[in-house]
């Protein structure tokens, strides 16, 4: 029997935010990798070694977590005024799937430091000391995101004291705008698809619970944490070792998802893991993170607690920050109530890592609600570069 020799290509292993990834420059994928379809999904579950029933990504570069399964590919951008085209690939764990249904917020962090480190913008925009503002075309959802990176003595500057609720070091501190992050392209074409800020949503086997529904950074379902028996203090351990209320939460997320348009079946959630987020949320309380630091009350708006690819996350998504970001903004959501109700331009939310602040301007025009922009900051860090190598055969 002949064997096929390995693949190499060029990659970077990157942190942005609270989650990692491997970061691939279109051009240097194989040719049937550099568009939409079955070996371009084949590479990137092999490079990060899913499916992997043994749900530990021994054989791949992936972390066997929601945030740590991901995938980015990088172009220039195809749209006037934009540096960059941004792709993004959440891959699953255990099963054959790679979900492009939603962005990563966290990840959108890294964009603007790869894309000025690979020379995807002008020497000219560069300074020797300042800030470069990348515009980035996240292209799963057809949005604008503006990356403002710092730079120190001509290079992307990495370091600082910066610190992020979620990561163990600090690093420079680089700015997010998300320009319209509402979704008009998912279900009723609005920011709210069911038309309402609060909906009854009928869930067999949970009962009907208080929703609110938001298509803003990525689709979220936000209910009340105590009408589900929950504190909104919960860490990873408490939700993720237990069976039944994985269960319940994915109930929720595919009959939320039949509510918000996004599917048409009940059976077809298993095809879009990614999309939609399940967050519960509570008013603030004194409690404790998964570091071991005390959060007082006062130092926070509310509780936030959300499931990405079935499993609580150990922070929060960075699109999910956006929709709560949002939702709080707008008097009347389960998010604002939560928050002591009110007109607001920002929050900070507690989250099982720590805190986090976004800030977001909603208007009424109409009986329809819009956001300009949400801003938040992040950080990133290159972790590794060179190639990653699958096996030849990979492909097909």
């Amino acid at each position: 029997m002949s064997f096929h020799p390995q693949l190499r290509i060029p990659a970077t292993y990157m942190r942005g935010g609270t989650s990692k990834g491997v970061f691939f420059r279109l051009e240097d994928l194989p040719a049937a990798a550099q568009v939409p379809g079955l070996a371009r999904d084949a590479l990137l579950m092999r490079v990060i070694g899913s499916p992997d029933p043994y749900a530990k990504h021994t054989d791949g570069m992936g972390g066997a977590t929601s945030s740590t399964s991901k995938c980015v590919i990088i172009g220039p951008s195809t749209r006037p005024d934009h540096d960059v085209d941004y792709l993004y690939g959440q891959v699953s764990i255990d099963s054959a799937f790679v979900d492009w249904s939603g962005n990563c917020g966290n990840l959108s962090t890294a964009v603007g430091p790869f894309a000025i480190a690979n020379g995807f913008i002008d020497a000219a925009r560069i300074p020797q000391d300042g800030t470069v503002a990348v515009r980035v075309w996240q292209a799963n959802i057809g949005k604008t995101i503006i990356v403002h990176v710092p730079v120190a003595a001509g290079q992307v500057q990495e370091t600082g004291d910066f610190e992020l609720d979620g990561v163990a070091f600090p690093a420079a501190e680089i700015v997010l705008e998300f320009i319209d992050p509402a979704d008009e392209g998912e279900g009723g074409g609005a920011m709210f698809p069911t038309g309402n800020l609060v909906d009854d949503l009928d869930v067999p086997g949970v009962g009907t619970l208080r929703a609110t529904m938001i298509n803003v950074g990525i689709p979220t379902i936000f209910v009340d944490a105590a009408s589900i028996g929950y504190a909104g203090t919960e860490l990873q351990d408490v939700i993720n070792s237990d069976a039944k209320a994985l269960a319940m939460f994915e109930t929720i997320r595919a009959h939320g998802a039949v509510r918000m348009g996004l599917i048409d079946d009940i059976a077809d959630a298993a095809k879009r893991q990614h999309t939609p987020k399940v967050a519960f949320v509570a008013p603030p309380r004194d409690h404790v993170v998964s570091s071991g630091k005390a959060i007082a009350a006062a130092d926070i708006d509310l509780l936030v607690r959300a499931l990405s690819m079935g499993k609580l996350h150990h922070a929060m998504m960075g699109t999910a920050a956006v929709a709560i970001g949002t939702a709080a903004a707008i008097p009347g959501t389960l998010v604002n109530l939560a928050a002591g109700g009110g007109v607001r331009t920002s929050v900070r939310f507690g989250h099982p890592s720590g805190t986090l602040r976004v800030g977001a301007e909603a208007v009424e025009l109409d009986g329809q609600w819009s956001v300009a922009k949400a801003i938040m900051s992040r950080s990133a860090r290159v972790l590794m570069e060179g190639a990653v190598r699958v096996p030849g055969d990979t492909l097909g």
